[in-house]
């Protein structure tokens, strides 16, 4: 099961920028994506991975997750990518344009034998219409890979698709449905695609606020000014987790033993509610773990 962590914010910061790299220690950001693809120059790409590799063997980022992106293995880049960070280990990998189950068992045999230990994640760029159309065949592989986290690739699907962008994304929805379907039939993370004009403050959080209604985990940002605002959108509400602990406390009460539904605070509560409250608590509690440790 997917480790309970403040994932809301998850930002990109691009592996041959050295300032940039160093700034982002200092950002609340929940976890970092360390850029090797898109953010980088042809040309500058031996050099950031090495660059990126060794930042992240030395540290400094405290509770920041590290996730690396490393190229296609279709470029002449990938697998030295992939070896590298496998060596550095950060928290994990994202590998960009997989299609179908098999490109997800191959980079799990390539991270193995780079020697990755087992508790390092594979997450994956879901940005092509084959992605969309095998998506139950790439989750599926979570039950025999180190498979954990599905990346929307917003900007290429629209691509892709020869679509345009629409404010309310109304002609993505049915990816990101399909995309959130795999991922919680099979017990993964699920992040959405990245908000592009960073001087649209309103229109971020209203992307942002949609994102979090759809079932995203959290949100991929391209820049620092983002990352408190995502924070707070994908945080749980005070009132809510107020909610949720009266709910586990009424379940707990040994006057309500053997009882499937109860009135809490005026509300109607079953048991599935009580899932959903204890997982609330959790993620309330582990953003405050997360804050403290600033």
């Amino acid at each position: 099961m997917s480790a309970i962590r403040p994932r809301r914010s998850v930002l990109y910061m691009p592996g041959a920028n050295e300032r940039a790299l160093e700034k982002a220690k200092t950002l609340p950001a929940d976890s970092l994506i360390l850029d090797l693809e898109d953010a980088v120059a042809p040309e500058a790409k031996v050099e950031a991975r090495e660059r990126v590799a060794n930042v992240v063997k030395a540290g400094g980022y405290g509770p920041r997750e590290l996730i690396i992106r490393v190229n296609g293995q279709d470029t002449e880049w990938g697998k030295a990518d992939v070896k590298a960070a496998a060596h550095a280990s950060p928290d994990g990998i994202l590998a960009p344009k997989v299609t179908c189950g098999d490109d997800i068992r191959w980079l799990d045999e390539a991270i193995s034998e780079a020697g990755a230990p087992r508790s390092l994640q594979l997450w994956v760029m879901i940005e092509t219409p084959l992605s969309i159309l095998n998506i139950k065949d790439i989750a599926e592989t979570a039950k025999t890979t180190r498979l954990s986290g599905f990346v929307m690739g917003s900007n290429d699907l629209i691509k892709d698709f020869r679509a345009e962008p629409m404010p309310g994304r109304e002609n993505l929805a049915a990816c990101y449905t399909l995309a959130i379907a795999a991922a919680r039939a099979y017990d993964l993370l699920v992040f959405d695609g990245v908000y592009n004009d960073i001087t649209d403050a309103e229109g971020f959080a209203a992307e942002a606020k949609q994102a979090r209604a759809f079932g995203f985990d959290g949100k991929t940002l391209i820049h620092p000014s983002q990352v408190e605002p995502c924070n707070t959108i994908f945080a749980p509400a005070p009132a809510a987790v107020q909610q949720s602990r009266d709910v586990i406390a009424a379940f707990a009460d040994p006057a309500n033993a053997g009882k499937g539904v109860l009135k809490v605070n005026g509300k109607m509560t079953e048991l599935l509610h009580l899932a959903q409250a204890r997982r609330m608590v959790a993620v309330a509690e582990a953003i405050a773990q997360r804050e403290a440790a600033q």
